[in-house]
């Protein structure tokens, strides 16, 4: 991720994607912020999606920026996706990474195999 000013990641740290909003999962936490950089009381934001698909992509991107602005040090922002950086779920932070888990760590399934079978005989119960 880069170096990025603890004043923007605490600030950044109460935006959320409104995908994971109700899991307090901001988007420092995601691991969304890419770089951030200040020309005079200019910034720049550089975010990352978790998909290109992100329906709520917009909102982040505007939310991010009145965030950013609302710094005393900054007049104006401006926030970009950067398509050509992949997110990936290492850029999760540890407490991201504990709230979003909801199967086993995979060194922890001996028999990947059954367990996948397993679970989804499980799912046809519930049909």
């Amino acid at each position: 991720m880069g170096e990025i000013s603890q004043r923007f990641l605490t600030a950044l740290s109460d935006v959320f994607d409104p995908c994971c909003r109700e899991k307090g999962i901001s988007v420092v936490d995601m691991g969304l912020v890419h770089t951030v950089s200040v020309a005079g009381r200019h910034a720049r934001v550089e975010l990352l999606l978790t998909s290109g698909w992100c329906p709520f992509a917009a909102r982040v991107l505007t939310d991010v920026r009145d965030r950013v602005e609302r710094l005393p040090e900054i007049d104006t922002a401006e926030v970009e996706v950067m398509w050509d950086t992949a997110w990936t779920s290492d850029r999760l932070s540890d407490s991201a990474r504990r709230k979003l888990r909801f199967l086993p760590d995979p060194v922890a399934v001996a028999d990947r195999d059954g367990y996948v079978a397993a679970h989804l005989e499980l799912e046809g119960d519930r049909s």
